[in-house]
């Protein structure tokens, strides 16, 4: 999310003057805008030079003098001390009734966070070093010290975004709620334990927390559970798994794994999908750069958009039987895979389903009816190249023409050649009695082969087996 920041306001660097300041006046190194008769605190500095940052202690005024006028400072804007490094302390005085979102975000050194007491929307109670919302006990932003009150009962969202100095935090039974990004980027956080009293976490609460070894659910919580010692947060109702980490074990129950489950989590290098998945979900293990290989099973049907976006140490996937549909820019990036194998089960591909995989060599299609897949826009497209030379599809014998015709697969590869032979189920070059066996594993469960729909009808079943016999018995594999 830092780096959606980052990025959002350099490109406001360029579209402005390098003049335009992004304050109206400062006063004791304290940077404001002017809101009619009111104050507001913005963060430092102008457009061409990104967050200068405030460093030690800040203390924020009740009131500011600016040319002769007094203003009563009143609100706190977002993203006012966004990525502070050298940010230690802060004080909000009880005039402050307005403070924007990820006001604190990425300021590793911050230590001590107290609101003045008497202030009518926020409060540092129980010498927490947070700042919560009074009225409806959320805790919205917070620090590496951070002591969370049993009196919250909700972590905002944003809360703790990119507090990569917090290594540990308890969450009291009174939180009943954590809000989308509240952890998100703590890098030195290890462990987490939810507990039995939180019924909702929102997207990307514990993405990209690089060192979390050891994820708990308390046992009683009536919508999330860790079973079987799993390192992972589990809804429930739907066995769908929404946070891991890099020592999850996903369980045999889990049916899905959830929108950004591990999302940017560099440590995993290796997980084991079981046979119950029938669908990985958009940015599932996207930025897994540690991921080498990941077999896709039988069982998954469905693989969402980005779901494995710069997977970056991806050499080879296993895309399995069943899978219908891989969703827009699924494998973007993975510029480490050199070939793929794509299942004749497949009838939609999004766009750009293996963007810029750039070393990507080989591509073996089985799909036997190309009419029937909806393919999207530049499938596999490179970024800065439009040599594709090196590259070469595999089909099945005799559905060249159908490729070679369609924009959306012949503009990326040098050449399209019909090497794979209809029926040869364990692709060994030869159709035989092995290639019955093969069908009949995958009937029973107990195979992966990319080419067992050898009647193209997206199913594998008795049809399979007899239409290899067939082959067998026609002689036209030669």
């Amino acid at each position: 999310m830092k780096n959606v920041i980052t990025s959002t306001l350099l490109l406001l660097a360029l579209l402005l003057p390098a003049t335009a300041t992004a304050h109206d006046f400062e006063v004791d190194g304290i940077y404001y805008n002017i809101n009619g008769n009111e104050a507001a605190v913005t963060y430092a500095g102008n457009f061409s030079i990104f967050f200068p940052a405030y460093s030690g202690s800040v203390v924020i005024p009740a009131t500011v003098t600016y040319n002769g006028t007094t203003y009563p400072v009143t609100s706190i804007e977002a993203l006012a001390f966004v990525e502070c490094s050298e940010l230690t302390s802060i004080v909000i005085p009880n005039s402050v009734t307005s403070i924007g979102d990820q006001v604190l975000c990425d300021c590793p050194g911050l230590t001590s966070i107290v609101v003045e007491s008497g202030n009518p929307r926020y409060d540092s109670r129980n010498n927490c070093n947070a700042i919560i919302e009074t009225a409806i006990n959320t805790l919205i932003a917070g620090c590496k010290n951070t002591i969370i009150p049993n009196s919250v009962t909700a972590i905002g969202h944003y809360a703790f975004m990119d507090c990569t100095g917090l290594t540990s935090i308890v969450i009291p039974n009174s939180v009943t709620s954590i809000g989308h990004y509240a952890f998100e980027g703590c890098t030195g956080l290890t462990s987490i334990v939810i507990p039995n009293s939180v019924t909702a976490i929102g997207d990307w609460a514990f993405s990209y927390c690089t060192e979390l070894t050891s994820i708990l659910v308390e046992s009683g919580n009536p919508k999330y559970d860790s079973r079987n010692n799993c390192n992972a947060i589990i809804e429930t109702d739907i066995n769908t798994l929404i946070a891991g980490c890099k020592n999850t074990i996903i369980p045999n129950s889990v049916t899905a794994i959830g929108h950004y489950a591990f999302y940017m989590c560099h440590g995993l290098t290796s997980i084991v999908i079981p046979n119950s998945v029938t669908v990985i979900d958009a940015w599932a293990f996207d930025s897994c750069t540690g991921l080498t290989s990941i077999v896709i099973p039988n069982s998954v049907t469905a693989i969402g958009a980005w779901a494995f976006d710069k997977c970056v140490g991806l050499t080879s996937i296993d895309i399995g039987n069943s899978v219908t549909s891989i969703g827009k820019s699924a494998f973007c990036d993975c510029n480490g895979l050199t070939s793929i194998v794509i299942p004749n089960s497949v009838t939609e591909i999004g766009d750009r389903a293996f963007y810029n995989c750039w070393r990507l060599t080989d591509v073996y299609c089985y799909i036997a009816d190309l009419s029937r897949v909806s393919s999207g826009n530049e499938q596999f497209s490179l970024q800065f190249s439009s040599n594709y030379s090196g590259r070469t599809l595999h089909v099945l014998q005799g559905t060249a023409d159908a490729y070679q015709a369609d924009r959306n697969w012949y503009p990326y590869f040098g050449q399209i050649m019909e090497d794979i032979l209809m029926g040869d189920v364990n692709g060994d070059r030869e159709i035989n009695i092995a290639d019955v066996n093969a069908v009949i594993d995958m009937i029973l469960g107990d195979g992966d082969y990319a080419g067992a729909d050898v009647n193209g009808d997206g199913e594998i079943n008795i049809a399979d087996i007899n239409a290899v016999i067939d082959i067998i018995l026609s002689g036209s594999m030669n």
